[in-house]
């Protein structure tokens, strides 16, 4: 599910809003946090993730383990923040960020 230029630069913009609503600590992603991450994504399709791993070289694995494992979509990393993104099927029009 690659995204465009432009479907990411108005993604971003609908994200800039966004608070974080899942935080990963420590170097690994436990199932746990995974679960809340893809009920998040299933509910708002478009969320923030903050990273409190500690270095840029493993927040890096991270992000691929969190994107590869719930078929997501990293839209924007700026400092210890990651912009997620994954289409719901159904979305929720009370819920998506994409919708309100």
């Amino acid at each position: 599910m690659a995204l465009t230029n432009d479907r990411k630069k108005y993604l971003r913009s609908l994200g800039h809003k966004l608070n974080p609503v899942v935080t990963v600590a420590g170097k690994g992603l436990s199932e746990s946090v995974l679960a809340e991450i893809d009920r998040a994504l299933n509910d708002h399709e478009l969320i923030k993730v903050k990273l409190a791993v500690g270095e840029r070289e493993l927040k890096k694995p991270v992000i691929d383990g969190i994107c590869q494992q719930l078929n997501a979509e990293a839209v924007q990393t700026i400092g210890h923040i990651v912009l997620l993104f994954r289409a719901a099927k159904k979305p929720d029009p009370k819920l998506s960020n994409l919708l309100r």
